[in-house]
């Protein structure tokens, strides 16, 4: 079997779905994520696959064809010219932005209809993943769970007291299902101090990675929103009704709607997991993922670069020669008509950019 495609796998876990929400326009990565063009279009690793083909690849294996791509109605073309063994058919259009709980429980209901057996795992398009084996075990541990009743999340083993992120509170073993235990809580994004104490106390990154049959899904968003898992079904009953129903939606993430009060009530689970992870937030992230033995990580073409005592990062898209000296730590972008220069230390504020120039209507620009 090639890299890049599915066919018969041993690995393959049957009548699990893999769902993959791709949304947002990642605007701490202006000006090379924009909305018309966000993250997970573009290849931020340099493997020569974009983020989304990344995220189909390592899945493949686990659900063969069993594949639904949950997007915006303006990167749908994008996202089937990028993944063509998926076929239009899997490629779901969101008509606008209504967050995470929208996006996800749309499939769950689709698959609800689709397959009574059906287990669905939900894995954001932009993030990047190493160690795809040990990915894939955490996966097929988190359907049996949920196969068993549970909402199971996969957390993430964390490398530093992140306040970006929030974290899993890690309880007792699951009965019956080795390499799975029971969810204490989610909490929310900590100040460093309370970050430092969740990691030595052995919490993990919650990384938004969901595995659990739709009905259960739906049953749970429905015990604190009749109304929105009714409206979600009634869409997959008559799909002719989206465009009508769907801006009626809440606009909420799936972790409030549905995980944080579900593991209040004990019913969430969560399997560790053992891989490199990242979600690629900014620049400083991104340039952490690619560094090598150069003091300037370049992403493109390197012959378009020079350097004079100076470190950091270089993304030269612009087709041009970009040249940086004596500048340590610096994030240098160019794209050709936009050029950003700022410092890895201040990376998280290139949205406050975005921001000014909607505000100024250079809604082209961002």
């Amino acid at each position: 079997m090639s890299e890049h495609s599915a066919g018969e796998n041993s690995e393959d876990l049957e009548h699990f779905w893999a769902v993959i929400p791709a949304g947002g326009a990642g605007t701490r990565l202006w000006p090379l994520s924009r909305q018309g063009s966000p993250k997970f279009l573009h290849d931020l690793t340099g493997s020569g696959r974009t983020l989304i083909q990344a995220t189909h690849d390592r899945l493949a294996p686990l659900a063969a064809d069993r594949m639904l791509v949950v997007t915006g109605q303006a990167h749908r073309q994008a996202v089937v010219d990028q993944l063509p063994e998926l076929g239009a058919g899997a490629v779901v259009a969101e008509p606008s932005a209504r967050d995470s709980m929208a996006a996800i429980g749309l499939a769950a209901a689709l698959l609800e209809a689709r397959d009574p057996d059906a287990v669905m795992g939900s894995f954001a398009a932009d993030h990047a993943i190493t160690g795809t084996g040990a990915f894939r075990a955490a996966t097929a541990t988190a359907v049996e769970a949920a196969r068993a009743g549970w909402l199971v999340t996969i957390g993430i083993e964390p490398t530093h007291p992140a306040t970006g992120f929030g974290y899993i509170n890690v309880g007792d073993p699951l009965d019956g299902v080795a390499g799975a235990f029971a969810v204490r809580e989610f909490v929310e994004k900590p100040a460093t101090e309370v970050a430092a104490a969740y990691v030595a106390a052995g919490y993990r990154w919650n990384a938004g990675m969901f595995v659990v049959r739709p009905g259960v899904l739906l049953d749970l968003l429905g015990e604190q929103d009749p109304g929105f898992a009714a409206a979600l079904r009634a869409i997959a009953a008559d799909p002719s009704t989206l465009a009508e129903v769907w801006p009626t939606l809440p606009r909420i993430a799936v972790d409030h709607a549905v995980a944080e009060p579900a593991a209040a009530a004990g019913r969430v689970a969560v399997v560790p997991g053992t891989f490199g992870w990242d979600d690629i937030g900014d620049f400083a992230s991104l340039r952490g993922l690619l560094v090598g033995d150069d003091p300037v990580t370049v992403l493109g073409d390197a012959g378009l670069v020079r350097t004079v005592d100076a470190d950091g990062l270089v993304v030269p898209h612009g087709g041009r020669t970009v040249a940086v000296v004596g500048l340590k730590g610096v994030v240098v972008v160019d794209t050709g008509d936009a050029l950003l220069v700022t410092t890895l230390e201040r990376a998280q504020d290139v949205k406050a950019v975005v921001a000014a120039l909607k505000e100024d209507g250079h809604e082209s620009l961002t």
